[in-house]
């Protein structure tokens, strides 16, 4: 089959198909995944030519993203199963005004505990699942750390002037070395969109690549904030030279933009990823923020990376969901399938 026409770049192709029942059980997909199997992006030396020579179907993009979850169906133990695995590629997050330690520390609680104990067991699962990392401002890395020792799920914190990225470059790099300082184990940074709208792409190659030097061993998240980008093919292209840059996952929004993520958006993203994985053979991870907070929503971005990248693309050292809500929402639909019966949303507040 060809490629359809979302993103031209060169013909050819085929991608794995939606879920599989027959490859999914709600045992095996819930157990936790090795973080260490993939190798960080290296990143490449700015080629603005992988860069411009992009063309985007905008209409083809809609299309595409409104055949996702129209086309694909999962069902009964199968939806269990998948909104298992989603719990353990939530970066859980909080990253409000008036955050405190105390709050701080109960979001972690709920990480180290997502569901009941009676819905594991229930479900046959043989242990726990646990988020995919906790997501806090900086100043909050330390207290998140303490609260996790000794699980193995990492601190995420977002910097360089979170969320606007407008305060002056070294000041941004010295908050991520101060997170990294703290403890943070992935460092979720915002780009100057300006470089973006200006088509200044070695500004902002060099603005991420200093950002990928002060992260240190800390994984690297950039933040495009597509809604402030004005056009897909920006969103393509800045996703392009944030991988040149060195940048391990690339993601949707800061949660604070008026447009956050969106299926079409998230679509031409995994493409630039797609096309970044056939130029340099180096796997780059994704990761939707703002606005995921229904399970259905997980199931959709679940779809989104099976169909365009397949299982690998599943785990969460190539797959995070930037949430808060949407936790509770998933407990909620797992506790409707273990006992036919939707309780209030109250009982599954996430802190």
């Amino acid at each position: 089959m060809a490629r359809d026409p979302v993103v031209r770049l060169r013909s050819g192709g085929t991608r794995p198909s939606g879920p599989s029942a027959a490859s999914s059980n709600t045992a095996t997909v819930a157990m936790g995944h090795d973080r260490a199997n993939v190798a960080r992006n290296p990143g490449t030396p700015l080629n603005v030519d992988w860069v411009e020579a992009v063309r985007v179907n905008r209409s083809a993009v809609e299309r595409r993203a409104a055949t996702l979850t129209a086309r694909r169906s999962v069902k009964k133990e199968w939806q269990a199963a998948w909104l298992i695995k989603a719990i353990t590629c939530i970066d859980l997050t909080t990253l409000a005004g008036d955050d405190t330690p105390d709050r701080v520390a109960r979001l972690c609680a709920k990480a180290r505990n997502p569901l009941r104990q009676d819905l594991v067991e229930a479900l046959g699962l043989e242990h726990m699942p646990a988020t995919g990392a906790v997501c806090v401002y900086p100043t909050m890395v330390g207290h998140a750390v303490k609260a996790l020792q000794g699980t193995g799920i990492p601190v995420a914190s977002v910097a360089t002037g979170f969320p606007a990225g407008l305060t002056p470059l070294p000041l941004r790099l010295e908050e991520i070395r101060y997170a990294v300082g703290e403890g943070a184990l992935e460092i979720d940074i915002v780009v100057t969109r300006a470089h973006v709208l200006n088509q200044d792409w070695p500004a902002l190659y060099d603005e991420i690549s200093a950002m990928r030097e002060a992260c240190g061993a800390a994984h690297l998240k950039a933040i495009l904030a597509t809604g402030d980008l004005k056009t897909l093919r920006n969103v393509h292209r800045a996703s392009m030279v944030a991988m040149q840059a060195g940048a391990d996952f690339i993601k949707t929004s800061t949660g604070k933009e008026d447009v956050n993520a969106t299926l079409p958006v998230s679509l031409v993203m995994v493409r630039a990823i797609r096309d970044y994985l056939e130029r340099t053979g180096a796997k780059v991870g994704f990761k939707p923020a703002g606005g995921l907070k229904t399970a259905k929503d997980a199931l959709a971005w679940q779809i989104l990376m099976k169909e365009e990248l397949g299982n690998d693309w599943l785990q969460p050292d190539l797959f995070r969901i930037g949430a808060s809500s949407l936790l509770g929402d998933i407990e909620r639909q797992i506790e409707h399938f273990v006992t036919g019966r939707y309780s209030a949303a109250n009982r599954h507040a996430v802190a």
